[in-house]
Formats: structure tokens, C-alpha cells, sequence
């Protein structure tokens, strides 16, 4: 098998994380020969563009000798890219799994003039997996597809477990995951602090990410509240855990998303959930672990902050759940049993 996309060390995203964690897993390695291929890296313009080309160039040179080619795409370019790579593959009689990770992918459908050509992609592919049952659904009833799975994201529960803190020891602690801006509800979450604060003064959240690090931080100056709204910025896997051990809930009140990695991570760490009704989120996060909102409602997500701040048996019940819901459905080994079935099948 080669497994093409973003590369795990040189790039970020739920992507590069699906990836490494595939080139890490000993039960998938152990019954299948899979090597990792980089076909794209974080950077400026420029260096995206040659490193694209030049990334593709290699491939279609030098990798024609797998069974199996299990490519990994996001919206917008990531589509089309990744199109270079399956018309390849299947130019060359090879089987091909196509693995739609993009939120904000039917957006970008909607948007496109090249409709007919994303259609074809993704028909082309032996297999295509999206994330959750409501994207199969949606990509099914817009492109036609007769070849789509499912495939939940998957999380390594033991690489987490130091994380696992009683919420009792940070009882009005949030951590936000993912990039800084609009679409994941940043700023929604530092004006519905604002208003929590008048009720919950050393309410406090971590906010880990890149994106638009110095706007935020001269919004939460401007509200005068640098002593309840940290801006961490991009954070390594110890940094998140870190964070996630400092923190009782996590939050992610997001605009677009399909089965955030971030969610499952701070369900895996025994985090409550605040959340919106957008993607797969709904079928994940129920009243049991988590509270859901519509995006955009920032006097929802302020009132959801202060019962997760003072509620404190609502916020162990949804902790307890969210261990268990992990382990029974969004493992790591229940993910990679899942991929391994999907690789026999094509």
C-alpha cells in the first residue's frame, strides 16, 4: 500500500495526523507493507506549488509498483491534486482508495466551476471514504457515488490517557483546539467568555492553534481579558496534552467541520464537549457527553460555558461518557480494523 498525502512531520491538520498515526500502527503494518508518501507540505504559495509538482512528478516516475494507492484529499486544490494522483494510479490498472477529508468540502462543491471534474474524481476512485454518515449520505445524493464508505476518525487512546484529569481539579477550565479565526468560532468563544465572566470571574481558556494568532490577541486585549483568554498559538502533541490536562471541557463552537480530530481527542482525554449541530459532530456528541449549539449563538455558548463551569456532576458524567465512547467507537484499533477490511475489500 502507499498512503499519499500531506506529510506527518512537515505539515498540520487532522490529515497529517490520520496519516501518522497509520504509518505508526503495528497491528495495520504488521499485515499490510505500507510506505508513506509526501505529496504536499505547510509553506508559502511558492514552496506549496513546487513542492506539489515536483512531488508529483516523482510519484508518476517512481511509484507504480503498489497493489493499492490510499490518497488522502481536502477541499479546494487538495481535490484537485489529488485527482493528478488517482488518474494515475488508475492509468496504470491500480486500485484506489480516496479519503475526503475536507469540512468545508460541499462549500467548495457548491462554489466550484468544475463541478463535472470533481464528479469524475471521485467516481474514478475503486473506493471513496468519507467521515461520518451524513457526508456518505451527502456525497452519495451530489456525486452519484456507488463506491462511498465510512470511516470514523480514530484515536490513540493510550498515547492520551496522561490527560485524563478529574474535572474537579480544573472545574471553569476550557481548551479550544484547531486553527484561530472564523470558521472554527473563535471569536464567537472570546465574546461569549466576556459574557460568562460577569457570572464565572476566573473562567479561563487555552486557545491552540495557528491561524489568526495576533487579531485574537488584540480582540481579547481590547475586552480586557488576558488574564482569562490564553493565546498559545500552533501546539506539538505535548503541548496539547498538556493543555488537555489543565483543562475540564473542550470546546470547538465551529461554523463548518466534518469529524473533527480535536473533539475526539478531548473525549479520549475524559473532556466535556461544547460544540455546534455542524457535520458529523450531531452523531458524535449527544446530551450524555457534550453540549451542542447552533453556530453563530454566542449567548448559547456563553450559558454553556457557565453550566460547564459550575455544574460539576453534569461535567464528570460527560467525562465518564466520553472515556467509554472512545474505546467502544472512535478507538484507534476500531478505526484501523475498519481501513484494514476496506484495503481487502479493494
Amino acid at each position: 500500500m502507499l498512503v499519499v498525502g500531506p506529510s506527518p512531520t512537515k505539515s498540520k491538520g487532522g490529515m497529517a495526523t490520520v496519516i501518522e498515526e497509520i504509518a505508526k500502527d503495528k497491528r495495520l503494518n504488521g499485515k499490510f507493507d505500507i510506505d508513506i508518501y509526501e505529496s504536499y507540505v505547510d509553506g508559502n504559495k511558492l514552496k506549496v506549488l513546487l513542492f506539489s509538482v515536483f512531488s508529483y512528478l516523482r510519484f508518476y516516475f517512481t511509484k507504480r509498483n503498489y497493489d493499492l494507492y490510499h490518497i488522502h484529499a481536502a477541499s479546494y486544490g487538495s481535490t484537485f491534486r489529488k485527482g493528478w494522483y488517482v488518474r494515475a494510479a488508475k492509468k496504470w490498472g491500480k486500485k484506489v482508495i480516496l479519503h475526503i477529508h475536507g469540512a468545508e468540502y460541499m462549500i467548495f462543491y457548491e462554489k466550484s466551476n468544475k463541478k463535472e471534474k470533481i464528479r469524475t474524481i471521485l467516481n474514478t476512485a475503486d473506493k471513496v471514504i468519507a467521515l461520518s454518515d451524513e457526508w456518505k449520505h451527502k456525497f452519495d445524493r451530489t456525486f452519484g457515488l456507488t463506491n462511498c464508505v465510512v470511516l470514523e476518525n480514530g484515536i490513540d487512546t493510550e498515547r492520551l490517557q496522561p490527560a485524563i484529569t478529574s474535572c474537579q481539579e480544573h472545574p471553569h477550565t476550557f481548551v479550544s483546539l484547531g486553527r484561530l479565526g472564523e470558521r472554527k468560532g473563535t471569536y464567537d468563544l472570546i465574546t461569549a467568555i466576556e459574557q460568562a465572566k460577569t457570572e464565572v470571574p476566573d473562567i479561563k481558556c487555552y486557545l491552540a492553534g495557528d491561524g489568526e494568532i495576533e487579531k485574537c490577541n488584540d480582540l481579547i486585549k481590547q475586552k480586557r481579558l488576558d488574564n482569562n483568554i490564553i493565546v498559545v498559538g500552533w501546539a506539538d502533541f505535548d503541548k496539547k496534552l498538556e493543555l488537555l490536562r489543565k483543562s475540564s471541557v473542550l470546546v470547538l463552537p465551529s461554523y463548518n467541520e466534518g469529524l473533527p480530530m480535536a473533539i475526539l481527542e478531548g473525549m479520549a482525554c475524559g473532556k466535556a464537549i461544547i460544540s455546534t449541530r455542524v457535520g458529523a459532530i450531531p452523531e458524535v456528541v449527544k446530551k450524555d457527553n457534550g453540549i451542542l449549539i447552533q453556530p453563530g449563538d454566542v449567548n448559547a455558548l456563553a450559558r454553556a460555558l457557565i453550566t460547564c463551569s459550575t455544574d460539576s456532576k453534569m461535567v464528570l458524567r460527560m467525562s465518564q461518557n466520553n472515556i467509554k465512547k472512545i474505546e467502544d467507537r472512535f478507538s484507534m484499533r476500531v478505526m484501523h480494523e475498519k481501513l484494514a477490511r476496506y484495503y481487502e475489500t479493494v
